[in-house]
This record gives structure tokens, C-alpha cells and sequence, in this order.
């Protein structure tokens, strides 16, 4: 098999940081941390746990750090892995066996995502696949929050099945979400902003809304119960922070909007609403239901 090297970027993950370690022991050749000033015992954690540990500089999120760790690797394959999540023993050994012949120079790999306790499979939330694993020199991150790492060569996959998952443990609870919101909603803000664009007071509507359609309706997201419903909603509230960012960003500029265009703007989107309607209700029972029947005067 080919050797590999995981790396971790950190900050301030003392708590999390010895389960992921534990998890990749018999992975990995080499343990890779790269702890961004933590204020707490990370790198003493990592150090006693037979990571060898380097230092980078705070950036807010991890992409400006990606790189920097995975130049610290000395083996020819990768494996990324946060401090919150954990490699299953079905996935080591998946892992282990398509590197004894490797048919890519990069693996997506799905992460099963649990959220307030609930392993959501839904929602857009399943199968999550990231690009976590690859042969050094075909991935690059930019150093932009949340983008999709840029590759060479050929991709694979491994296959969405719950044991070849990495277990994400996402948010514990809802103040942790909210101050990861804040931040990233921050940094999504100045992304539109230097992309070019404009705040336009209709994208409070529409942008939250799209946000929880998608998610609840389109993304199954009932399917997940109340955790379903709670995190779409709190999706749809990142949607509007990022807008709200980007409008203060512009000195609240008023583009005043009269009560008829506002009215407007929300009956579109309750056509929206019904699509959805029709289209949850028909594909859970087969048949149209006697509520959406009469809206729909048929």
C-alpha cells in the first residue's frame, strides 16, 4: 500500500483532537497538525499523541492554512481529516484497499454530518462528498472560505454508504452554529462583495427563502424530522446575514421599497411554496391531497 500522511489543521481543539488522532492510528504513516494559535492545549495534545506539529498564523478559516500543512507531508498520499471528525474502521480499510492499487489521483469521500445529535441524511446535507483524499501535488485549495479545492489528474469516489462516511460531528448546539454563522456569513459578505455584487433589497426575500425551499422541500429535509426543519431555517437565517452583511457594508443604502413591491416579491414566493407543496406531498403519498387539490382548483 501507498504510503500516506493526514494531515489536521487546528485551533483551539484540545476536546476533539484525540478522537480524530485515535481514529486514523492505524491509517496513518504520518500525522500532519497544523494548529493556528490555539489558546488552549491543542499542540501539546498533538504532540503527545505522535503528531508532529506545526505553526501557522490565525486566519479566520482554514483554506489560507490547507496548503501550508499539506507541504509539511512528506508521504506520496493525503488524507485530510478535521479535529471534529473521526475516520470509521470500515473506511480505514476501504482506504487501505484502494491504495494498494490506485485507480484516481483523487477521492471524494462522503462524511455523514451530525447535527444537534441527528446524523442528517438529508437536506443537502448527505453524502457531503469532500475531496479528502489524493496523491500530493493534484489538489490545491483556494484561499477562499468554503470553495471546492482545484485538482489534476483523475477523480474517483468512494461509494456513499455509511461505513465508508467520515463522521462529522458539525454542531453540538445552536450557540455553536450561530458563532460559526456569524463568521462565515462575514466572510461569504466580503466573497459577494468582491465578486461585484450589488445589494438589491429583494435578496432579503429571496435569497433565505431559496435557501429553505431547497433544503426542505427539494433536499428532502423533512425527512429529518424537526432537525430537518431547524436547519433549514437556520440555513435560510445564514442566507439573510450574509445579505444584511453586505447592506451594511454599503452604509445601508435605502432603495426604499413600497409595500406593494415587498407584497409582490412574497406572493412569487409563495407560488414557490406551493411547487413544493404538490411536489413533497406527491412523491411521500403518490396522490394529491384533497388541501392542495382545492388550491390548486382541480
Amino acid at each position: 500500500m501507498e504510503k500516506i500522511s493526514v494531515v489536521i489543521n487546528t485551533l483551539n481543539e484540545e476536546k476533539n483532537l484525540p478522537k480524530a488522532i485515535t481514529s486514523i492510528k492505524n491509517l496513518a504513516d504520518e500525522i500532519i497538525v497544523v494548529d493556528m494559535e490555539s489558546e488552549d492545549k491543542t499542540a501539546e495534545v498533538a504532540k503527545s499523541l505522535g503528531a508532529k506539529v506545526f505553526t501557522h498564523e490565525k486566519t479566520g478559516y482554514v483554506e489560507p492554512a490547507r496548503n501550508f500543512a499539506i507541504s509539511k507531508a512528506s508521504n506520496p498520499w493525503i488524507f485530510i481529516l478535521d479535529a471534529d471528525e473521526e475516520v470509521p474502521i470500515s473506511l480505514a480499510q476501504k482506504i487501505s484497499r484502494v491504495l494498494k492499487e490506485p485507480k484516481a489521483d483523487y477521492f471524494r469521500i462522503p462524511r455523514k454530518n451530525i447535527i444537534f445529535g441527528h446524523w442528517m441524511q438529508h437536506s443537502r446535507w448527505w453524502p457531503d462528498y469532500n475531496i479528502r483524499l489524493f496523491k500530493k501535488g493534484t489538489v490545491s485549495w483556494n484561499e477562499i472560505i468554503h470553495m471546492v479545492p482545484m485538482t489534476q489528474g483523475v477523480g474517483g469516489e468512494i461509494e456513499d454508504k455509511e461505513e465508508f462516511a467520515i463522521i462529522h460531528h458539525n454542531y453540538d448546539s445552536v450557540e455553536q452554529y450561530l458563532e460559526r454563522m456569524n463568521a462565515y456569513s462575514t466572510q461569504h459578505a466580503l466573497l459577494r462583495i468582491k465578486e461585484g455584487y450589488k445589494f438589491l433589497w429583494k435578496d432579503l426575500i429571496l435569497k433565505p427563502s431559496n435557501e429553505f425551499l431547497s433544503r426542505y422541500f427539494f433536499g428532502e429535509g423533512y425527512k429529518d424530522g424537526l432537525h430537518g426543519l431547524a436547519l433549514s431555517l437556520l440555513q435560510a437565517f445564514s442566507e439573510l446575514s450574509v445579505y444584511l452583511k453586505v447592506w451594511q457594508k454599503e452604509k445601508f443604502s435605502d432603495q426604499n421599497p413600497n409595500l406593494s413591491e415587498v407584497i409582490s416579491v412574497f406572493r412569487d414566493e409563495e407560488k414557490d411554496l406551493h411547487y413544493w407543496e404538490f411536489d413533497s406531498s406527491y412523491k411521500e403519498s403518490g396522490k394529491l391531497g384533497d388541501r392542495i387539490r382545492r388550491k390548486l382548483k382541480i
